[in-house]
């Protein structure tokens, strides 16, 4: 690879919050809106991704997420190449009204 070639990464965000109560859904929802807000698409419901230009900018999110945890519950994150993100499968069961395909988008850096 050459050294002026940016790699292409998407980060995943995966978490799991407590929403048992009206403090602790608010939390969550904060939290929600701070991943889309940040550029973060959302896959499922506690599944965000986004993508970054390079390890430089993963760290960069890592570090905001890091900064915007709540206090309870678990955040995990994983960093995958373009081309690994490319290989990713929808399979459906039976959909919902409401799941569906997405139409393919084009990612603008």
């Amino acid at each position: 690879m050459k050294t002026d070639e940016v790699r292409i990464m998407w980060l995943f965000v995966f978490f799991d919050l407590p929403v048992t109560t009206k403090a602790g859904r608010r939390l969550a929802t904060r939290f929600r809106k701070f991943l889309k807000d940040d550029g973060y698409m959302m896959l499922q419901f506690s599944v965000y991704a986004r993508v970054c230009r390079g390890e430089e900018a993963v760290d960069k999110h890592i570090g905001r997420v890091t900064r915007n945890l709540p206090k309870q519950g678990n955040v995990r994150t994983l960093q995958v190449t373009d081309k690994q993100y490319a290989r990713m499968r929808l399979l459906l069961g039976e959909a919902e009204k409401n799941e569906r395909f997405a139409p393919q988008q084009m990612v603008l850096l």
